[in-house]
């Protein structure tokens, strides 16, 4: 089969598009021929060698490429309930130190990273979800805000961003999203009560006029750190996305960081709910898996609403 792997890290130009032998499942695991892989930022750094710099991959001579998967069930591994061939899935890969990633014809997963996949979602579209839907139910859980409570939401038009708006206001939770001057529409639509400019001198100033006395909690999908931080009341709770993000907990804030683990149940829950159309999945647009590279530079240039996916 193909894959896409790095040998060395770099920019773009050093993923290849290499034929592997087809992985076979072992106990408790899945094998998925897959549809349709989706391209985010953890693909880039990655690839970068950002990771491995930090510490979190031991280093290896191959590396794979991509955590969301959609496509169908084509093995099963011993031990293995719920699942079968022919059944369309949606998963996610969250292992760094592995020779083989989502970025390839096949990929072989633990049967709980797994889900099924309502067939009115497509496998394009549900490639978007995993990693980002994820990360944003697993931040709202980490902050752990009551019915009622105000959450401030960055980089709120983004991916992961795009998801706590609408799963926050599904939780009742009344959302200030910052983002875009002309990303207004979009996070209303998506469930905000009140739009924070992502041009905003003094993001707290802002929110707090909003909010008196600050938010109960924010999640900041857009890193902003301590300047996201003065929005949020003493006491309250602070969730960064991404490790090295998060600010010291000033004001007895409860400030966490989320890191994704792979939860089937819980993206069960999120492929249903886009299954009925209450969970909005957004496809910037669809290469072919050997136009990888290219993915990677266009998510470099940044503007993208919504995520890039390959086709293999």
């Amino acid at each position: 089969m193909r894959a896409v792997v790095v040998r060395e890290f770099g920019g773009p130009e050093v993923l290849e598009l290499v034929e592997v032998a087809l992985p076979e499942p072992g106990r408790g695991q899945v094998r998925v021929r897959v549809a349709a892989a989706g391209v985010n930022p953890v693909d880039a750094v990655t690839r970068a060698g950002v990771l491995a710099a930090a510490g979190l991959m031991a280093p290896r001579a191959v590396t794979g490429i991509g955590w969301d998967a959609a496509g169908v069930v084509d093995a099963v591994g011993p031990g293995v309930t719920g699942f079968a061939p022919g059944q369309r899935v949606v998963g996610l890969r969250d292992r760094l130190d592995v020779d083989l990633g989502a970025y390839a014809d096949h990929i072989v997963l633990d049967a709980g990273a797994l889900a099924p996949l309502p067939a009115s979602v497509s496998f394009e579209r549900a490639a978007t979800l995993p990693l980002n839907g994820l990360t944003a139910l697993q931040a709202l859980d980490l902050l752990a805000l009551p019915s009622g409570s105000t959450v401030l939401v960055t980089g709120a038009a983004g991916a992961v961003g795009g998801f706590a708006v609408e799963l926050a206001a599904r939780r009742g939770l009344r959302v200030a999203a910052l983002a875009g001057e002309g990303d207004e529409a979009l996070v209303r639509a998506l469930g905000a009560e009140w739009f924070v400019p992502r041009t905003a001198g003094d993001v707290a100033a802002v929110v707090r006029e909003l909010v008196p006395g600050g938010v109960d909690g924010a999640v900041d999908a857009a890193l902003l750190g301590v300047r996201a931080l003065g929005a949020v009341r003493g006491r309250g709770a602070f969730v960064a996305v991404a490790g090295g993000s998060e600010p010291v907990g000033l004001r007895g804030i409860r400030v966490a960081n989320v890191w994704i683990t792979a939860d089937g149940p819980a993206l069960a829950g999120l492929a249903a709910l886009a299954g009925t159309g209450r969970l909005t999945l957004r496809v910037a647009d669809t290469l072919p898996l050997e136009r990888a590279g290219q993915a990677h530079e266009r998510l470099a240039a940044g503007g993208l609403r919504g995520r890039l996916v390959l086709t293999p």
